[in-house]
């Protein structure tokens, strides 16, 4: 299939990337034919969407990445909002389809957030992190226990569409799990509700090299 790119329009600012679809392709005439996926950068036209990264409302008139596919759930088209950075991070792939495409201000910035992820397969699973609030759950990579009031990580699993909860690992296994310790610019993203203290205890516990929990 041959890549089919919408340049800037009259906005200056909307980017759609997206692939032709055969000639048979069925579509409503409405419609612009495109493949199963395309990829939008454009300006929020409300303050109603929220982004399916941090779980934040995208602010009218924000820079967003959108991700079009088809509605597993109904006929027609979904789309999944996005902050650009929050998609750099969880979506990594996704943005760098369309990412060449724009003009944004900070797109080199954008693309190294986003090879960042792509170099390592688990950093798009960070989901921020959080005192353990009891000694229940177990960490996906030593299995062992996470105290409570330790730090973890959360993570989730991009399915059908979706951020599905996958469970936590503690802090001091990030490196075994995720192949690196750089990690802290990802936890601190997706953490919006620590407080000032939390972050800076939170960015002192990832200044360790520890490699697993004690």
């Amino acid at each position: 299939m041959r890549r089919r790119s919408t340049l800037p329009n009259a906005w200056a600012g909307e980017v759609v990337v997206g692939f032709e679809a055969p000639p048979d392709f069925a579509t409503d005439s409405s419609s612009v034919i495109l493949s199963s996926v395309s990829y939008v950068f454009e300006p929020a036209s409300s303050g109603r969407s929220k982004c399916r990264g941090c779980v934040r409302p995208i602010l009218r008139g924000e820079l967003r990445f959108g991700e079009r596919l088809p509605n597993p759930y109904a006929d027609g088209e979904m789309t999944l909002w996005f902050h650009p950075l929050c998609a750099a991070y969880k979506r990594p792939e996704a943005l760098l389809q369309v990412l060449p495409e724009t003009d944004a201000a900070d797109r080199d910035w954008l693309e190294r957030a986003a090879r960042g992820s792509l170099a390592h397969r688990r950093l798009p699973r960070i989901d921020g992190a959080e005192r353990s609030p009891s000694g229940q759950a177990r960490c996906r990579n030593c299995r062992q226990s996470i105290e409570r009031g330790t730090w973890r990580i959360r993570l989730v699993f991009y399915e059908e569409a979706r951020f599905n909860p996958a469970g936590f690992v503690h802090l001091e296994c990030r490196q075994v799990y995720f192949e690196t310790n750089d990690i802290l610019d990802h936890v601190l993203h997706f953490s919006p509700n620590l407080s000032g203290e939390e972050r800076e205890e939170l960015r002192r516990a990832c200044s360790t090299n520890r490699a697993g929990p004690a």
